[in-house]
């Protein structure tokens, strides 16, 4: 029998910002067991974190489809677990197998802050035919990171009224694909929304990750260096972000939604 946790990330409330599973093991199952529990749970991610000492854990996460090299939210719902249900305090150290280490601990107004390298995207000298038929709407600008190709447009509107076909972005992978513009809103500096068909699904409701390439993109563009975003997903999500040195921090909310045993 295996506990999980399934946590509402970058979120306050319930039923908003994305839902990740976290499992601790003593040792790492097999990949075939773990991508199957995360096929099981259908959810963007299940985190799996093993103990290497009283602060430091190795992490790794699955979608439905495969792991992921780097997760945002499903680290923030590992940390919320060993905080608010194994009882750490302090800072942790997450240690990750394509990322390096990644640094948390608890911040104000009940967040959790996230210490992620910087991953700026930069400009594309060939734009994917596939990327512009994968969306119904022509950004300004593309760029791209390790991880996706980020969309750039003037409007918000843009953002929120685009759609995707999600056939010609699975063509895209290894990427998947954000898209950005400015917020209209005086809450928040820029909204996004991301879509992965090649690596979990059609849409992420709330993206950690790409955060580190938001950040220092929109911090240049509005010459800030501590943002409030938006991720426009049908359940929305907030995170908050702060560029020190080579490092994003990135923090948000998180609630617990459900505690369960696997009998598997």
């Amino acid at each position: 029998m295996v506990t999980q946790w399934i946590v509402d990330a970058f979120t306050d409330t319930p039923f908003k910002g994305n839902s990740a599973a976290v499992i601790i093991v003593d040792d790492y199952p097999t990949e075939e067991w773990m991508q199957s529990i995360a096929k099981e749970n259908n959810l963007s991610e299940t985190a799996f974190i093993k103990r290497l000492d009283s602060s430091h854990y190795h992490i790794r996460w699955f979608s439905p489809l495969t792991e992921i090299d780097f997760c945002g939210h499903a680290t923030l719902a590992s940390a919320y677990i060993l905080y608010h249900q194994v009882g750490h305090q302090g800072e942790i150290c997450f240690s990750t197998n394509e990322v390096g280490d990644l640094f948390v601990k608890p911040g104000g107004e009940e967040r959790i802050e996230m210490s992620f390298p910087v991953r700026t995207p930069e400009p594309v000298d060939v734009i994917p035919e596939q990327l512009i038929k994968g969306l119904t709407i022509t950004p300004r600008q593309v760029l791209r990171s390790d991880q996706a190709y980020f969309a750039i447009y003037d409007k918000e509107s843009d953002v929120t009224d685009l759609a995707t076909d999600n056939q010609c972005l699975r063509s895209l992978a290894p990427f998947d694909v954000v898209v950005t513009a400015k917020s209209e809103s005086l809450s928040y500096d820029f909204v996004s929304r991301y879509f992965w068909p090649a690596n979990g699904g059609d849409e992420d409701p709330v993206t950690g990750s790409i955060h580190a390439g938001l950040m220092p993109y929109w911090a240049k563009q509005l010459n800030k260096r501590s943002l409030t975003a938006l991720q426009a997903s049908e359940r929305t999500g907030v995170l908050y972000g702060e560029l020190v040195d080579d490092r994003v921090i990135i923090s948000g909310n998180a609630v617990l939604f459900a505690k369960a045993t696997l009998f598997v």
